[in-house]
């Protein structure tokens, strides 16, 4: 059985056909083009959207030359639009998740943050969705309604506007515990519930679309791309967790079927609901892990991604260097919306291979603070992190990664782990697999790297970066 697997992503859209005995069997990606604002504001054409869906599909398509059975969709998370139900026509542009505008909105509502907490287990940040949608409604926006992206495509697809669990627990909107909408967190945003589209399982059938061809299918498998991620690289037991390196940093852990709130800054969601029942997680992000690599090369320090390893591996330290990703604001567990990037401890002696070295460390430092959170939550340290995307590629980043988290780190073996766990979920809800276990099948890692400094030293570096950070997380834009 074949499944076309869409993964809709902030810089473009993958599409692969995937069987279920065979693997892999086509793939095509298609750039979208997000646009960043002077205000930090940071948008999407959704037509774009949409027209790189069916283009990425096109062309897997043409290459699989096989016949479909199913569809399934993973998502970017909180990016929303405004959207006119009767006709599917968009009223706004797509407002990215990296958006940081809304802060407006946060700011009003602050006096409620520990309260929308404890209802949806996300802390009160321009990041998800809901700020974004009264944003818009206050910039004027008028009529339809306003939703994540995943609900505008699927209706475009299926007739229907609905979304996942998963993608409904990023929108500050959920009542965690009930996996239901929130009419009290709706109320503070100002957003009617009934406008809201309807929660349904991550795995089963939504509706059949044409939008692949002449003969109608089944969209039987949805998930926001972290969470769908998390599915591929098969982390279902409690303490199980993967990073993605794309355009953030996410490091997602299951932690079972009751809803964690966070101790340590950062984000309780939905992993997957299944048959009735929820899987949970804790969610930390570094929101500019590509899109920095894609900044360094825009202002000439890197012509390309190899460049990475050939400066950054030049070199065995940053020698005092250090780089704080922080171009878009600073999540978990910071939760600086306001925060920007820097290089500092500069000197005279600096190069441009210490800067890439620091760049590198910096990413590795911000995703060891998240595992230790991780740990702080869940009582016990992580025994090993799961790890996939492009920046995967750089063995540099990935040896620093293990010393500064002292566990092994073990790379997926595609790239394209996001649309491999929808496609996981599709075949669970066509009834094409028994379980979860079953639906992601088994995997080797690709190379797995062992800590190479002792305790102390990473303790040390991991001090140093974070004392980084907090001296100027707060500085005056």
């Amino acid at each position: 059985m074949n499944v076309l697997a869409i993964d809709q992503g902030t810089s473009s859209t993958k599409a692969l056909v995937v069987s279920g005995q065979h693997g892999v069997l086509a793939e095509a990606e298609v750039p979208v083009h997000p646009h960043a604002t002077p205000d930090g504001g940071v948008e999407q054409d959704p037509e774009e959207l949409w027209a790189s869906i069916l283009e990425a599909a096109r062309r897997a398509l043409a290459q699989a030359g096989q016949d479909l059975q199913a569809v399934g969709f993973a998502n970017q998370g909180e990016t929303v639009l405004a959207w006119e139900p009767g006709t599917g026509a968009p009223l706004s542009t797509a407002v990215s998740w990296q958006d940081g505008r809304a802060a407006v909105v946060c700011e009003r509502l602050a006096p409620h943050a520990e309260e929308l907490r404890a209802i949806t287990g996300l802390p009160l940040d321009p990041y998800f969705s809901a700020p974004k949608i009264a944003w818009l409604r206050e910039r004027g926006v008028e009529g339809g309604v306003v939703t994540t992206t995943d609900a505008w495509l699927l209706h475009r697809m299926t007739g229907r506007a609905v979304t996942d669990a998963a993608t409904a627990s990023r929108t500050l909107l959920l009542d965690l515990d009930r996996v239901a909408w929130s009419e009290r967190a709706c109320a503070l945003f100002g957003v009617d519930p009934a406008a809201l589209p309807e929660i349904v399982p991550c795995a089963g059938p939504v509706g059949a679309t044409t939008a692949f061809g002449d003969r109608p299918l089944q969209v039987a498998g949805l998930a926001v791309d972290q969470q769908a991620a998390l599915f591929a690289q098969a982390c279902l037991a409690t303490g199980e967790a993967k990073c993605t390196y794309g355009t953030g940093a996410f490091l997602l852990a299951s932690v079972g079927e009751r809803a964690v709130r966070s101790r340590s800054g950062l984000v309780g969601c939905v992993a997957w609901r299944l048959d009735g029942r929820t899987t949970y997680c804790l969610d930390g992000q570094v929101f500019t892990v590509g899109s920095a690599l894609s900044w360094l090369r825009r202002v000439g320090l890197i012509e390309g991604p190899e460049d990475l390893d050939r400066l950054g591996g030049a070199v065995p330290s940053a020698e005092g260097a250090a780089f704080v990703p922080g171009l878009a604001g600073l999540g978990a567990p910071f939760w600086r919306p306001q925060a920007r990037g820097a290089f500092t401890g500069l000197s005279l002696g600096t190069e441009r291979t210490h800067l890439v070295r620091a760049f590198l460390e910096g990413v590795a430092a911000s995703v060891a603070w998240l595992a230790r959170a991780v740990g702080e939550d869940l009582g016990s340290p992580l025994a090993r992190l799961r790890v996939d995307g492009g920046l995967t590629r750089s063995r540099v980043l990935l040896q620093l990664q293990a010393d500064l988290l002292q566990v092994p780190v073990e790379v997926y073996p595609s790239p394209h782990a996001t649309a491999l766990g929808v496609a996981a979920l599709t075949r669970l809800g066509m009834g094409w697999a028994r379980d979860p276990g079953d639906a992601t099948g088994g995997w080797e890692p690709a190379a797995i790297f062992d800590p190479r400094v002792p305790a102390t030293q990473a303790d040390e570096r991991l001090a140093a970066w974070r004392a980084v950070v907090e001296a100027t997380m707060d500085l005056p834009a």
